[in-house]
């Protein structure tokens, strides 16, 4: 699925229009984006959790010449998925027949 397949989702399932459809995934995307960037955790309900998670600096090695050098440290997001999102991923496929039919309300 794409992010344009997110906006024609909720353009037919909420009524907005295209460009509104569009704001909102946009928005949704930058405020989930700009907590992450923050290190923050975003917990999404019924869905999962996005985690930033902090890996130091180790040495390695170059598989070419096999000289050491020092891997630098960086940030690698996760995510871990909600018990109701790993529940229905392994549901029976008629259980969730009705699951694209949803509606907001």
């Amino acid at each position: 699925m794409t992010k344009a397949d997110i906006i024609n989702r909720i353009y037919e399932r909420v009524g907005f229009s295209k460009k509104e459809a569009t704001d909102v995934v946009e928005a949704t995307f930058e405020i989930i984006k700009a907590q992450l960037e923050k290190g923050d955790k975003v917990k999404i309900s019924g869905f999962g959790n996005f985690i930033i998670h902090g890996k130091q600096p180790r040495k390695g090695r170059n598989p070419q010449t096999g000289e050491e050098i020092t891997i630098a440290g960086r940030k690698v997001l996760t995510f871990k998925p909600s018990q109701t999102l790993k529940k229905n991923m392994n549901a029976d496929p008629a259980e969730l027949e009705d699951a694209d039919k949803l509606t907001v309300s």
